[in-house]
């Protein structure tokens, strides 16, 4: 509903500013008092509610703002899909009730309303409330402002569970957004246990099983619809899937995201779990950038060599980088640099320091570490794998001479995993 929209080709003169669709007469008479103020007509001030407005907005073009009135609907966010599925992209919608409950607000705002209010209506909130919707519809889009750069599509996939990839995933998101500046999807496909959300302290919502149970459904405008704001600049797609029954996909719906993800963003960022490597082996296909999170131990090597290899055969034009994360530098790991490096036959990338104490803290705080933490040696790291992430589609010829003459980085141009051999004695040197 929110979806970004052009006003452009003659569309905005072909719109109506708004139209209501109440169920009671006192809000009517309210909001005709108020419509009246801003110059319009009160002859779209209609009887009905939502399911009036479903029926009309079918057969006719949506308004600039519509506002319905959900005093009759039993369940709202379920009809609120069907209101999804006729109204046009950039109506922006206000809606009223009688329930005063904070998560239905926040689920409703999730699901791409701008407001909602509680009956009986002041005159002084429905004039806010319009005047800030006018402003919102009238707003430039970041779409617009934003055509010009390349996407990107960065993959975490985690060598092992507990290795800290979603935790960087979800850093690696917040960084693109607020201080690369880019508008940014952090797409979660562990959809029965996923914790991007949790990470930035959000509801997940019910976009993502949405997605799955209906792949048909999803467009640009389902997207703008499913997907829970972060901050400005970052939009989240997690869930939490009941466990009680598998849900049944041919990863259709993930890779229909992924598309609809790649129009909407300039950046995405997908937790990828190992798992879905092996049931959808497509969702690869179009990622620029794999980052294959490990810690320093032996069963973390023994994936990691499987892990590298399929990525060889299965996604060959895809940079993949090695994170080592969780690195103690005071009582080291498992596997020394050194031996981790010769066992998977390439070097390290990046290293991800162990700082309990921070983690701890931002988990508190419902932050990401770069956020919460910002300055510490473990945002430092994420940071500068944000900033070499990022060269790919700022500077791709400079990041890959970089990486080349480093030697600690899988070029693409050459087949994605480059050369299995082991470490030069320089490179075990430094290391040390």
């Amino acid at each position: 509903m929110n979806a970004p929209w052009s006003p452009g080709k003659g569309a905005l003169g072909l719109r109506d500013p708004y139209a209501a669709y109440v169920c009671d007469d006192s809000t009517a008479d309210t909001l005709r008092a108020v419509v009246a103020e801003f110059g319009w007509s009160p002859d779209k001030v209609n009887k009905g509610g939502l399911r009036n407005a479903v029926q009309s907005l079918s057969v006719s073009a949506s308004p600039q703002i519509l506002f319905v009135d959900l005093s009759e609907v039993g369940d709202p966010l379920n009809d609120i899909n069907a209101l999804a599925e006729v109204c046009e992209p950039g109506t922006v919608v206000i809606a009223v009730g009688h329930v005063n409950d904070v998560r239905l607000y926040r689920d409703l705002i999730a699901s791409g309303i701008h407001d909602y209010m509680l009956k009986p209506c002041s005159i002084d909130h429905l004039r806010d409330s319009f005047a800030h919707a006018q402003a919102v519809f009238n707003a430039p889009k970041n779409a617009e402002s934003s055509s010009e750069r390349a996407h990107l599509m960065t993959a975490l996939i985690g060598a092992r569970g507990g290795c800290g990839a979603s935790t960087l995933a979800t850093s690696l998101a917040w960084l693109f957004g607020s201080a690369h500046d880019r508008s940014t999807a952090l797409l979660d496909l562990d959809v029965h246990f996923g914790t991007g959300a949790l990470f930035l302290d959000l509801e997940p919502g019910r976009g993502l099983t949405d997605a799955i149970d209906n792949p048909s459904r999803i467009d640009g405008l389902f997207i703008e619809r499913a997907m829970v704001k972060a901050t400005d600049r970052l939009s989240v797609l997690s869930a939490e899937a009941p466990i009680n029954q598998p849900l049944l996909t041919d990863g259709s719906a993930y890779y229909h995201l992924q598309e609809e993800m790649r129009g909407a963003f300039e950046c995405t960022v997908i937790d990828l779990p190992r798992a879905m490597l092996v049931q959808h082996p497509h969702l690869i296909a179009e990622v620029q950038v794999a980052l294959v999170v490990c810690e320093l131990t032996l069963a973390s090597a023994r994936d990691m060599i499987r892990i590298l290899s399929w990525l060889k055969s299965n996604a060959p034009a895809t940079l993949v980088y090695v994170v080592a994360n969780n690195v103690d530098p005071k009582t080291g790991s498992e596997l020394t640099r050194k031996d981790f490096e010769s066992s998977i036959e390439r070097p390290i990338d990046f290293i991800v320091p162990l700082d309990a104490k921070i983690m701890h803290q931002a988990a508190k705080l419902g932050k990401p570490v770069v956020e919460a933490a910002r300055g510490s040696k473990v945002a430092v790291a994420i940071a500068e794998i944000a900033k070499r992430v990022l060269a790919q589609v700022d500077n791709p010829e400079t990041e890959s001479t970089e990486s080349a003459t480093k030697g600690g980085s899988l070029l693409s141009k050459f087949g994605g995993l480059g050369s299995r051999t082991k470490p030069k004695d320089k490179s075990a040197a430094k290391a040390k």
